[in-house]
C-alpha cells in the first residue's frame, strides 16, 4: 500500500508535471481515483467528463497521458463481419491491477495483463505484430479478450471467477466469428475440453500452456 501511494504520487508529481503541460493536476488525481471503478467495462469518456466537469476532449487527452506513463491501457473491440460489433468503445485496464477493489474486475485485469505480456513476448522474440482486443456486439454480448496475430484472431478468452458451465457468449460467438480456439478460464479446478475448439480450464494451467509465469 505504501508503494502504491508512492507510485501514484510520483506519476503525478514527477512524470506528468515534468513531461506534460498539465495545470489541472488535482483533476488528474481525481481521474486516477475514478478509473479503477471502470476497469473491464467499455469506458465512457463523456460520463467521465461530466463527473469531472471538464470537456470530453480534455479527459481523452488526460487518459492518453496516463497511458504514456504506464498507469493504464485500453483495448479496442474486434471487428467481425457476421455480427454487429461495437466499433469505438474501448475497455480500460490498469498496469497495477492490485489497486482494483471489485474482485471480478481485478481478476479480469489480471488475465488482461497476462495476455498482454504474452503478446509483447511474441512480438519481442518472433517479430509478429500482436494485438489484444475484446469482442462485443451491440446487444451487449461480450467475450473478454481476443488475441490477434498479424491481424488474424488466433484465440479468444472468457474469464470467470469460479468453476462454471460454458458461457452462452462463447456458444454464440464461436458459431459466428472465425476464431480457431476458445478458452473459458477460471480460478477453480475444472478442466474440460468441450470440443476441439472450446476448452474450460483453470487460469494457472492456461498460463502454463502459453508459457507464461
Amino acid at each position: 500500500r505504501l508503494w502504491q501511494k508512492e507510485r501514484n504520487y510520483r506519476i503525478v508529481n514527477d512524470d506528468i508535471r515534468n513531461l506534460e503541460n498539465i495545470k489541472e493536476i488535482s483533476s488528474m488525481e481525481i481521474l486516477m481515483d475514478a478509473l479503477p471503478q471502470r476497469v473491464g467495462s467499455p469506458l465512457s469518456i463523456r460520463n467521465l467528463a461530466a463527473e469531472l466537469e471538464v470537456h470530453h476532449q480534455t479527459v481523452e487527452k488526460w487518459i492518453q497521458i496516463l497511458e504514456r506513463v504506464y498507469f493504464c491501457y485500453r483495448l479496442s473491440p474486434l471487428q467481425a463481419s457476421r455480427i454487429r460489433p461495437v466499433k469505438k468503445e474501448k475497455k480500460l485496464f490498469l498496469w497495477d491491477w492490485t489497486t482494483i477493489e471489485s474482485q471480478g474486475a481485478k481478476l479480469e485485469n489480471l488475465v488482461a495483463s497476462q495476455l498482454l505480456k504474452y503478446c509483447h513476448f511474441i512480438e519481442d522474440t518472433e517479430g509478429y505484430k500482436m494485438e489484444l482486443k475484446y469482442l462485443r456486439d451491440i446487444d451487449q454480448r461480450e467475450i473478454d479478450f481476443v488475441v490477434v496475430k498479424e491481424k488474424k484472431p488466433i484465440f479468444a478468452v472468457e474469464c470467470k471467477s469460479g468453476d462454471q458451465e460454458l458461457s452462452k457468449n462463447i456458444e454464440y460467438f464461436s458459431k459466428r466469428v472465425s476464431i480457431p480456439k476458445w478458452y473459458q478460464v477460471h480460478f477453480g479446478e475444472k478442466d474440460d475440453e468441450i470440443t476441439e475448439q472450446i476448452r474450460i480450464l483453470p487460469f494457472t494451467i492456461f498460463c502454463r500452456e502459453l508459457g507464461l509465469p
